[in-house]
């Protein structure tokens, strides 16, 4: 069953809107998908390096000290296993495939043809 032609205007009208929207743009595209993940990823890395230099460093302080190093190790070590698990075996594709791209790929996603 076919769609009648105000339907078809209507759907003609929200693409135009969608195509319009930066920010929807932006957000829908492979980079604007994984991006926050991404993020918190290098913040945790950054994190378990930190926990790290804070363990080797506070064994010569105090032990509880350096403790609290390792548990900030473990916690940023299981923010990033959870993060990787939400980008998933696609996601990491992808990223990796936009992060080979460069910034101004998604005017290429703004600009396609547009339907008939």
């Amino acid at each position: 069953m076919g769609l009648s032609d105000d339907e078809q205007r209507i759907l003609r009208e929200i693409e135009q809107q969608l195509e319009t929207d930066e920010r929807f743009a932006q957000a829908v595209s492979p980079s604007g998908l994984y991006r926050h993940s991404a993020r918190t990823v290098r913040w945790a890395v950054l994190g378990v390096v930190a926990g790290l230099v804070i363990t080797v460093a506070a064994l010569q302080v105090h032990f509880l000290v350096s403790f609290v190093g390792f548990l900030t190790m473990l916690v940023c070590g299981l923010v990033i296993e959870r993060q990787v698990r939400l980008i998933g075996k696609a996601g990491v594709q992808d990223l990796a495939q936009t992060l080979r791209q460069p910034r101004f790929a998604s005017a290429r996603f703004r600009s396609r043809p547009e339907r008939e």
